[in-house]
């Protein structure tokens, strides 16, 4: 399976999986990182890892758009314990940890 489409694979732990180097691609990914840690935003500190499947809590995090530049628009971050996270808003699921 390639690209965003298909990429949240459910189940009991959930996982994340798309192309072989997350949803962004290894092209994407340090420039999200950039730009997500460069504008500051809070981080929410959580128990536990952060991974792909964990489920956000229903308060007290905020979450923000993904800049058009990266193309994917049915996703939203946020910043949790320090890691830049894609999230599927609706389910509020973490579909990659960008690191």
């Amino acid at each position: 399976m390639a690209g965003p489409l298909g990429a949240v694979v459910g189940g009991a732990i959930g996982a994340a999986v798309g192309t072989a180097n997350g949803i962004l691609g290894v092209d994407r990914r340090e420039r999200f990182r950039i730009y997500a840690l460069g504008e500051h935003r809070p981080s929410v500190a959580l128990p536990g890892p952060v991974r792909a499947g964990t489920v956000l809590p229903e308060d007290g995090i905020v979450y923000y758009d993904v800049p058009r530049e990266f193309a994917l628009p049915e996703y939203s971050y946020t910043v949790v314990n320090g890691h830049p996270v894609l999230v599927e808003p609706a389910s509020r699921r973490i579909v990659e940890v960008i690191e």
